[in-house]
């Protein structure tokens, strides 16, 4: 598990964030890249990092997980 400090949009502060996918190259939704998704340790808050426009899907993207 990977973790980072960034700005969280839930908390409203600096929280720790982290990345509970295995490293590089084991992300099942990042062929060969680093897994864009990281979640807040305090709230839950999902960030998607350095994500191209290329990787997203086609069509709607108004959807919360």
């Amino acid at each position: 598990m990977t973790d980072e400090f960034r700005e969280c949009p839930g908390c409203g502060s600096q929280c720790e964030f982290v990345q509970v996918h295995p490293p590089q190259g084991r992300c099942p939704d990042s062929a060969g890249a680093g897994c864009p998704e990281w979640f807040c340790a305090a709230c839950g808050a999902a960030l998607l990092i350095e994500v191209s426009a290329s990787a997203l899907p086609a069509g709607r993207l108004d959807r919360v997980a």
